[in-house]
């Protein structure tokens, strides 16, 4: 069970630069249900996410570089192209800040990922966490993947936060 909240960068918090990172590019062969395909440096992964916004199913597993390149080509919409931070926060949390490139170069978002339900909705965000951005499927991953570039255009300037 994947439970977590998803927030808008307000701004880049001191010291992010030196934080773990990795460069991901995922493509969605279908969003509803959620299939997912994912380069992360070096790894592949296939991931199937059941529907949610707060919470809700994941399974994944390692694939190979030739099964991404090929399953690549079968994806809906927009390869996104990001840069994913690692950010340690209070009480073990670790938040994981996207910043996007490409077609969304500009815009960032922030996920923190819990072990219950109740520790998702006692987490109180630090300063530098944007407006909270859970409940809305817009934001998803996968929504972003299927929209034109006067959607992208515009999805960006409302979400700039910087």
């Amino acid at each position: 069970m994947e439970i977590e909240r998803k927030f808008l960068a307000g701004y880049l918090p001191p010291g992010y630069a030196g934080c773990e990172r990795h460069e991901i590019s995922q493509g969605y062969i279908s969003t509803d249900p959620v299939i997912r395909i994912r380069r992360m440096d070096d790894e592949y992964f296939l991931t199937v996410k059941s529907g949610g916004l707060l919470a809700r199913e994941e399974f994944e597993i390692n694939i190979s570089k030739e099964a991404f390149d090929k399953l690549s080509g079968k994806c809906e919409g927009i390869i996104l192209s990001k840069t994913r931070y690692y950010i340690p926060q209070e009480g073990n949390l670790m938040a994981e800040m996207d910043v996007f490139h490409g077609d969304f170069d500009g815009l960032r978002y922030i996920e923190v990922e819990f072990g219950s339900v109740e520790e998702a909705e006692d987490f109180i965000p630090p300063d530098y966490f944007g407006p909270e951005v859970t409940d809305k499927p817009e934001y998803q991953n996968s929504g972003l993947s299927k929209m034109s570039p006067e959607d992208i255009t515009e999805f960006i300037k409302e979400n700039k936060l910087f």
